[in-house]
């Protein structure tokens, strides 16, 4: 499917390099948006997408512009709204571009990246004069509750849209990625199935940069999967020091996802050090670009994901979440759960359900609801 993607964003190259000439300036704003874990993809790019032509992005959920939409938009300045959807059908979703067209009229332009060419969000972007759409291959819109091509193929989207200027020259990096992946996940698929066997309660994810957004991201695939029998928090190596460090017990998963750049990883080795020195654990992961080892620290699994930022490029920290899906896959099966719809409890659905939509009041007196 990242294959596939590239090949469909260079066969419309034209077309996006026209648009984003178009739209965006120094003074554009960009703002990544998106719901549950298509906002985490904007979180990730943030950070990851902070040396293309898109740096100063935002990443604002759709979750957060609906309640406060004023606190981030403003008919003052030009606004490029970059909105990631797995269906298309999320009620925040589109609401928020409603509210953004609203406040920001026509100094607002929108890019729609969706997995499903019939959602709501696909089928309205041909009544916006100037929308640019991008449709992912229909495989990737995933039929199961917890989002897992859906993600990376939108991720990998966003950042080569970010570099957009460069596209010809990441078909090696894309390739590379590919196959690294695959063999990366030949390799470790049964250290994961028998780690994910073990009897932990809790799990950790721990990222520095744009891998704390993919910490943010495994984090929820682990408790999706799991129907939140297993409680997973996430945070970056050196937040966690102060305070969440408090959640490590005898039941807990840790999994480290190590950056490539030395001066990074040298704070995420002090952490893991201290963590080994004053912790034990049901398990402890490492996921990195090339062999990952301290001396005398426990690592149960290392997870090598075949390559480095050198190889891969800006599409570096995309294969990192395969290990957290792979866990929360094999967890669901080991509870007895089914991994497609391990919601017993019924919480959680593929679509969000019951959201109910209010329009921003034109008078105090204006409080009638929308329902979408």
């Amino acid at each position: 499917m990242w294959l596939q993607e590239y090949e469909s964003l260079c066969a419309h190259r034209q077309q996006i390099a026209d648009f984003l000439a178009r739209h965006l300036n120094a003074d554009t704003r960009i703002i990544f948006t998106g719901a549950g874990t298509s906002a985490y993809i904007g979180d990730i790019l943030e950070a990851g997408a902070a040396s293309t032509p898109f740096r100063g992005a935002r990443a604002i959920p759709t979750t957060d512009l609906v309640t406060n939409p004023e606190l981030w938009l403003s008919p003052e300045q030009d606004t490029l709204l970059i909105s990631f959807a797995r269906s298309g059908e999320s009620p925040e979703s589109l609401a928020s571009i409603r509210l953004a067209d609203e406040i920001c009229g026509k100094r607002l332009t929108h890019i729609f990246i969706t997995c499903n060419a019939e959602g709501q969000l696909a089928r309205m972007a041909p009544s916006y004069p100037d929308c640019l759409l991008l449709l992912l291959p229909p495989e990737t819109d995933d039929k199961s509750l917890a989002m897992s091509s859906s993600f990376s193929t939108m991720l990998l989207t966003g950042l080569l849209l970010a570099d957009f200027d460069n596209i010809l020259r990441h078909h090696a990096h894309v390739e590379r990625l590919m196959t690294d992946t695959i063999a990366s996940m030949a390799l470790s698929l049964e250290p994961i199935r028998e780690i994910a066997g073990r009897n932990f309660k809790r799990a950790i994810f721990l990222g520095s940069g744009p891998l704390k957004g993919v910490a943010e991201e495994s984090r929820l695939k682990l408790q999706e999967l799991t129907d939140g029998e297993v409680m997973c928090c996430f945070d970056s190596f050196l937040g966690f020091r102060h305070g969440p460090k408090a959640v490590i017990k005898k039941d807990a998963l840790l999994v480290y996802l190590i950056a490539d750049d030395p001066e990074v990883r040298r704070y995420e080795e002090d952490l893991i050090r201290q963590i080994d020195a004053n912790n034990r654990v049901t398990a402890v992961v490492s996921v990195s670009s090339r062999p990952f080892v301290l001396k005398g620290i426990k690592n149960d699994l290392n997870v090598v994901l075949n390559g480095g930022a050198s190889r891969h490029g800006i599409l570096s920290c995309v294969p990192y979440v395969f290990t957290a899906q792979l866990l929360g896959y094999f967890k669901s099966l080991t509870m007895g759960l089914d991994p497609d719809s391990p919601s017993v409890s019924g919480n959680i659905s593929r679509v969000v359900e019951g959201v109910r939509i209010y329009p921003r009041p034109k008078s105090p007196a204006d409080h009638t609801p929308d329902t979408l």
